[in-house]
């Protein structure tokens, strides 16, 4: 079977199958040893794609190069399913969703799966996504996670399919094909082929997911960032004729943009990205976003406002309750209490400021005001951050990635939650998570003023907010707010009723509900 070049693209679906069958008692083990089969019985030059075996499981893709990139966004615009030609954008008038066009521009029926719907009943919702917990632990994964929930509990019944390979190609060895995580079913799209291009990878992802539509029978096909979800979600259209949600979470390009200073918005990567952002917008039968500001970047982009809801990022509601008792955390952590703590949890990129942090923290130690920093995340900035703590004499813990489960032990540590981030494109646009966190906890909140951050602290009211890469004005305020502890208090306070009132996932995850009924469901 692997001898010959017409079956060695069965190398990896083989062993899969063949580990599977034999160890459906195991799943996990079953996992490690179809990538162990597979990558010892593939050719050479794939066996080097692949990379080597570690635990069992692939290692950590090869880096981003984005020239090969830049080609594979090309190949996707110039496809004309699902986003070209005349499939993009709205049905033509006088045409029913049902007959949409192919590529030759004849029309068909498009078989369906969904019944006929009794006025009142609550349906299934399949959303497609990039990564999930439980193996991927992140805003977007606590986002998607949090959004199911709210929606079980409303009544309806969610399904999510995350991205073809995963978690396999993420280096996971978990060949399960489904996983219930606290009552939401997360389905995988594995064992898989590495697809020779992003085109291949649609159609085969289309593919693998139209079983669970079959199985599922969704009224509403739900992606959210990036474009290849959404590029699965509308094929999915044209297959069963379903409409689609593409929930916006970021903006690609600036996300990109912002990760080195060689990167420009001329750059072909950054305008072919824009471009299949923006198309897959167009396309979608609804748009939903994270806040006003990225509403707005939306609307600018050509996409009808009327088609874009709001679903900001929220909090669960055990977030609410009274902080622990941190005093023996802090002591673990060797911070004592002879001196405020400032820090943050955050994923450590360029983009999130962490640096003019430190530097601030470095000058209210020069003025005779030491602050201790905490810092819990991980990401590719983290050793540059621990070598300026060190260069600038500044008191700093860098804790890693914690558990969700532990994150308010470390916000009852903290004096002080900074949100530093940079005013780079993808800052003023996406508002994070990670400060309505703290927020709900009564933790007073200092942040970079940007738009995407105004949205959620009102000023001298539910936080602070300063000038980002200002590293004095950092100082300036950190330094009034430590002075001041009435003043904290009252903060978060009024910042936790806040979030009470208006952030909590079973409120928000309402507008979702509201703009599905927008849509045709059939």
């Amino acid at each position: 079977m692997f001898e010959t070049k017409r079956h060695r693209a069965k190398v990896i679906v083989y062993p899969a199958g063949l580990a599977w069958r034999q160890l459906r008692d195991d799943p996990r083990r079953a996992g490690r040893l179809a990538v162990r089969l597979a990558l010892r019985n593939a050719p050479g030059r794939l066996r080097r794609r692949l990379g080597r075996t570690r635990l069992g499981a692939l290692t950590t893709p090869r880096p981003r190069d984005p020239r090969r990139e830049a080609v594979d966004l090309r190949v996707l615009l110039e496809l004309r399913s699902p986003l070209g030609g005349t499939r993009l954008g709205k049905t033509p008038t006088g045409v029913s969703r049902s007959h949409r066009e192919t590529a030759t521009g004849e029309r068909r029926p498009v078989e369906t799966v969904t019944g006929e719907r009794r006025p009142g009943e609550r349906f299934p919702v399949l959303h497609l996504v990039t990564n999930a917990l439980p193996c991927t632990n992140a805003g977007y994964t606590v986002r998607t996670h949090q959004i199911a929930l709210a929606q079980l509990a409303a009544g309806l019944r969610p399904h999510v399919v995350t991205r073809l390979g995963y978690p396999l190609a993420q280096g996971v060895a978990d060949a399960r094909p489904t996983v219930r995580y606290e009552g939401v079913d997360y389905h995988r799209l594995i064992p898989w082929l590495p697809p020779r291009d992003p085109a291949a990878a649609v159609a085969t992802a289309a593919d693998r997911a139209g079983r669970l539509v079959t199985a599922v029978r969704p009224r509403v096909l739900h992606a959210a960032s990036n474009h290849l979800n959404a590029a699965v979600a509308l094929e999915l259209r044209r297959r069963h004729d379903l409409p689609v949600v593409y929930e916006v979470r970021g903006f690609l390009e600036d996300s990109w943009l912002s990760r080195a200073a060689a990167n420009t918005q001329d750059a072909e990567f950054y305008q072919l990205s824009r471009e299949l952002e923006t198309r897959c917008m167009g396309a979608a039968d609804h748009v939903i976003t994270l806040g006003t500001a990225m509403r707005d970047e939306i609307a600018e982009r050509g996409i009808d406002p009327a088609k874009i809801t709001v679903v900001p990022n929220a909090v669960d509601e055990a977030f609410l309750q009274p902080l622990p008792d941190g005093g023996d955390l802090r002591t673990q952590l060797g911070l004592g209490t002879d001196r405020a703590v400032v820090g943050l949890t955050s994923s450590f990129y360029g983009y999130e400021g962490i640096d003019t942090l430190i530097e601030a923290a470095a000058l209210l130690h020069d003025r005779g005001t030491p602050v201790r920093m905490l810092l819990v995340g991980d990401g590719p900035e983290r050793g540059a951050l621990e070598r300026l703590a060190a260069d600038r004499g500044v008191d700093a813990v860098f804790t890693g990635r914690v558990p969700m489960s532990s994150v308010r032990h470390y916000h009852a540590v903290l004096d002080l939650f900074a949100v530093p981030r940079r005013a780079d494109r993808v800052c003023q646009l996406v508002t994070p998570l990670k400060p309505l966190e703290a927020m709900a906890g009564g933790v007073p909140v200092i942040a970079s003023d940007v738009k995407a951050l105004r949205e959620i602290v009102e000023p001298d009211v539910s936080g602070v907010l300063t000038l980002p890469e200002d590293r004095e004005a950092w100082a300036n305020s950190m330094e009034s707010l430590i002075y001041s502890p009435e003043r904290r208090r009252k903060i978060g306070q009024t910042a936790r009723e806040w979030v009470r009132a208006e952030r909590t996932w079973r409120a928000v995850t309402a507008r979702c509900l509201t703009a599905y009924e927008k849509l045709d469901l059939g």
